[in-house]
């Protein structure tokens, strides 16, 4: 039994975070952490502004996030004929006091890790250490059992316990033992990398296609001498979904002819996707999931946060970027409220509803939904984009979508520090 002021169930980007946010506000914690050795696992993601001048405040600034990836300068969704539908500057280039990031996941992960490390030191994160579930019948000091590496199972109380555990979480199913199981909307992905030309700028956010067929395309870093960058892509088709899902995964490497075919009349005077296809150094299959709201996320003084929380669908490129504000609002509370049970009552409050409502509006395609209307209206091909969705039409849908995932542009730049400098529980 180890005794620290908080247990983190889970080592991925948001438990990470949270163990930084800790240290940074002057609580004791341990990340307990399923995999026995930290890799730098997954492709591109992208860290919306909110959530970078979070990754700031902790002193994982432009010098570290630039190893890792780079500031996107443009969003841009196109048609099926590769005609532009919408496009805006994102970042500093739009306004934000802060950029917006595209990423390498893994290599952010590995970076917040070997940050909490050198803070924290070796022991901060033990590794091999798989949460099975908790235990409150003290309701001062929950918890967490856990089945180390080797098959034994060990238990770690503390004040508070954060599943931070994922999709799959062992706390959330105790917590909520009649949740509904993982959603599948019929959406499958293939994503990949390979080192190309970026394409419109240095650094676009490209959506192309429609919420049938579907191609996101965008740079993960610089380009090099030769000015080439690693590209980050994803290919997506809708399928019938009333069988379920089919495989016995819900991640698996691929091949290309698995795939391809689907794509084949995506070739335009600027890309050509069958092409970048082939050029890929490595494919990943795994179905677009989520899982419905629950209505709290915290029992006492256990609390979930991240995709154990809210998993929700990419479209919004958001999921990581919300794991890191959960935890940023989980420190500010306890400087608020002390550390109990009330900080995680007010986490909840702020966030459980409006983000259970992102995670809905993610599933109905999220700012991909521009793409849905315009399938809607005219197939995806158009000679005028004006006479299909109105600008005003399209800024007012984009707007509403920033509003609600907490980076509209006036709203953040005026907001006060989530947690101030110096500030300590």
């Amino acid at each position: 039994m180890k005794d620290v002021d908080v247990v983190i169930a889970g080592g991925g980007i948001g438990g990470l975070t949270l163990a930084l946010t800790l240290h940074q506000i002057g609580v004791s914690c341990v990340v307990l952490e399923t995999a026995r050795a930290m890799r730098p696992l997954g492709v591109g993601i992208n860290i919306q502004p909110n959530a970078v001048r979070e990754l700031f405040a902790l002193g994982i600034g432009a010098d570290l996030l630039d190893q890792v990836g780079l500031p996107v300068q443009e969003w841009a969704l196109l048609g099926l004929n590769g005609k532009e539908v919408y496009a805006e500057p994102r970042g500093t280039f739009a306004g934000y006091n802060w950029p917006q990031y595209a990423v390498h996941r893994g290599n952010l992960h590995m970076l917040l890790y070997h940050q909490v490390i050198e803070r924290m030191g070796p022991d901060a994160v033990k590794l091999g250490a798989r949460a099975l579930g908790y235990d409150r019948s003290n309701p001062k000091q929950p918890v967490c059992h856990v089945q180390i590496g080797d098959g034994q199972e060990q238990s770690y109380k503390s004040t508070l316990l954060i599943g931070a555990d994922g999709i799959h979480s062992a706390i959330r199913a105790q917590m909520h033992p009649d949740q509904a199981p993982i959603h599948w909307g019929g959406a499958i992905m293939w994503r990949g990398t390979l080192r190309a030309k970026p394409m419109r700028s240095p650094s676009s956010f490209i959506g192309l296609g429609t919420h049938q067929r579907r191609m996101v395309i965008y740079p993960i870093s610089k380009p090099d001498d030769q000015g080439l960058s690693l590209i980050n892509w994803i290919a997506e088709v809708t399928v019938d979904s009333s069988g379920g899902w089919q495989q016995d995964s819900w991640f698996r490497e691929t091949k290309l002819h698995e795939f391809a075919h689907h794509f084949e009349d995506f070739n335009y005077d600027w890309l050509d996707v069958p092409a970048m296809l082939r050029a890929a150094d490595c494919a990943y299959e795994n179905p677009m999931i989520d899982r419905d709201p629950i209505s709290s996320w915290v029992d006492g003084p256990v609390a979930l946060m991240g995709d154990a929380a809210h998993p929700m669908y990419p479209t919004g490129s958001n999921g990581a970027s919300q794991a890191i504000m959960d935890a940023r609002i989980i420190g500010a509370k306890l400087i608020a409220h002390g550390i109990g049970p009330r900080a995680l009552s007010e986490y909840n409050a702020e966030l459980c509803e409006p983000i259970s409502q992102l995670v809905l509006r993610n599933r109905s395609a999220g700012p991909f939904g521009l793409l849905n209307l315009l399938h809607d209206r005219c197939g995806g091909v158009f000679d005028d984009i004006e006479t299909v969705i109105p600008a005003q039409e399209r800024d007012t849908f984009m707007g509403k979508y920033k509003q609600a995932a907490g980076f509209a542009k006036d709203m953040l730049n005026a907001a006060p520090a989530t947690i101030a400098v110096g500030a300590t529980v």
